[in-house]
């Protein structure tokens, strides 16, 4: 039984008449895309942190076989909260998934809370401000990198436009601007920027 409760497994007694009959080892199962979801966000310099009601060895095992390398075990709803607020303190913005009716008070401290459409609590879902419809935790990543793809072309569009019209302001007063050039600096730097904002849409998993 020890051996079976550091192996993260919770043990159930069965029992007759006659006593116990069988004993039924039950273990949480690791999705199988939440390895590679973990080491993806890792890549893009994202801290991932475990929280979780569950006791120490639970815990310690799912994370081993997630690729967590921090985590706390037996949380409280409270706890988790104490939790956000402090990692908010030391690393500034912070995400949180969750799917249970627990992580809703969490979901809502985080600066992006995330919850599953499929299998979480309604509460968890309406407390979240990003639902996944197809509780794919890969789609959190992609999320992320067009979130990240979008701000480019956005700072890239405003120094392109705010250039321009400055450059065509500097030609206006020395007098070596043209009817065009306007035409330009207004419709034709309007059609680049949609060009531009277009690549957005094309993003690799």
């Amino acid at each position: 039984l020890q051996q079976l409760g550091n192996e993260g497994k919770t043990v159930v007694f069965l029992k007759d008449q006659n006593g116990i009959a069988a004993l039924v080892a039950l273990k949480d199962i690791v999705r199988d895309e939440a390895k590679k979801a973990v080491a993806a966000l890792k890549e893009l310099g994202i801290d991932v942190m475990m929280l979780t009601g569950d006791n120490e060895a639970t815990a310690k095992t799912i994370a081993n076989e997630a690729g967590v390398t921090n985590y706390v075990a037996e949380c409280l709803p409270e706890t988790k909260v104490e939790h956000i607020k402090q990692y908010k303190q030391s690393y500034g913005n912070v995400g949180m998934v969750g799917d249970g009716i627990n992580d809703a008070p969490v979901l809502t401290r985080a600066d992006v809370g995330i919850s599953m459409g499929a299998l979480g609590a309604d509460a968890a879902i309406e407390a979240s401000d990003v639902v996944l419809m197809d509780d794919n935790l890969l789609k959190i990543v992609k999320a992320i990198k067009i979130s990240k793809k979008c701000l480019g072309i956005v700072k890239q569009n405003i120094a392109f436009a705010i250039g321009v019209k400055v450059l065509c302001l500097i030609l206006t007063a020395i007098g070596l601007a043209s009817m065009w050039l306007g035409i330009f600096a207004d419709v034709g730097v309007m059609i680049i920027a949609v060009i531009n904002a277009i690549r957005a849409l094309y993003v690799k998993n």
